[in-house]
């Protein structure tokens, strides 16, 4: 019985192979995928290298351009720049000009405008000058009128003779009074002997007045309406050529001093000439009186 087993051999199993040829047919696909995956990877690591190739290429291209436009706009930039200094010079030029012709502008205002006073001033010292040679001519032509008409009175009175007491020099009557008083009493005194105080208006009266003036006396000259303008009693201006008869430093208003007071009335003195002083008007003194025949 043993024997017809051990005899007896299992017959081949199909399972076995069938399952091998299985594994090998899958094994064979595997293969054949990765084979073909092999290949796909390098068409396409190949395509992917002349794209990337051609991509290389025109970054390049494209980062030379970039490069040369990024030069070219350096450049233009170191221009612009250069361009906008000389911009700024001239705008700092220009701005010092500009404040530099204010300056001389200003400096031209201030001129004129001094000019344009200086000219004022001018056109006014030109109106008082006018005006003062106008008095001096009308005043001229008073003194004129005045000695012409003296001339004619001395003419006609010539062979007149003087009231007792007076004195007779240059056609005219003198008397020196034998008080003394202020010299508006003084004048009142004349006025009420037909007279008034003397004038002198020529070397003739001054050569006159000192024949007759033995003491100090008032004579017809002050400054009583306006301070420094010397009128006689006739309303006839002080002349330049008897102004010379003033006693040095005078008229001198008292010279600053309160003990004098204003000093607007005239007097002669004692002295050889018998030059004139200014005194206050309340002071006495004898007074000369002088009319016509």
């Amino acid at each position: 019985m043993d024997e017809i087993y051990v005899n007896v051999k299992p017959a081949p199993s199909t399972y076995h192979t069938g399952r091998r040829s299985s594994k090998r047919s899958f094994y064979l696909g595997v293969i054949l995928c990765l084979s073909l995956l092999s290949v796909f990877l390098l068409v396409t690591l190949i395509t992917l290298g002349f794209f990337y190739h051609n991509c290389l290429y025109d970054s390049a291209k494209q980062l030379s351009e970039m490069t040369n436009q990024l030069s070219f706009m350096g450049e233009e930039r170191d221009v612009l720049n250069a361009n906008l200094s000389a911009v700024s010079n001239n705008l700092s030029s220009i701005t010092e000009e500009r404040d530099r012709l204010n300056t001389n502008l200003l400096a031209v205002s201030n001129q004129l405008y001094s000019i344009t006073e200086e000219r004022d001033l001018l056109n006014a010292n030109l109106l008082a000058v006018s005006s003062e040679l106008s008095s001096i001519i009308e005043r001229d032509l008073l003194n004129e009128k005045t000695k012409e008409l003296k001339r004619l009175l001395c003419l006609s009175n010539q062979n007149k003779a003087c009231p007792a007491g007076w004195s007779k020099f240059n056609c005219s009557c003198y008397l020196l009074s034998e008080r003394s008083t202020s010299w508006d009493e003084a004048r009142k005194d004349c006025r009420d002997r037909g007279a008034d105080l003397v004038v002198i208006d020529s070397p003739e009266d001054q050569t006159a007045l000192s024949n007759i003036a033995t003491t100090e006396a008032w004579i017809g000259l002050n400054d009583k309406e306006q301070e420094g303008t010397w009128k006689w009693v006739d309303g006839t201006p002080l002349t330049l050529i008897p102004a010379r008869n003033w006693q040095e430093g005078n008229p001198d208003n008292g010279g600053g001093s309160s003990h004098w007071g204003e000093e607007d009335c005239v007097h002669v003195r004692t002295d050889m000439k018998k030059s004139w002083n200014d005194r206050s008007c309340s002071t006495s003194f004898k007074w000369i009186c002088e009319k016509n025949p």
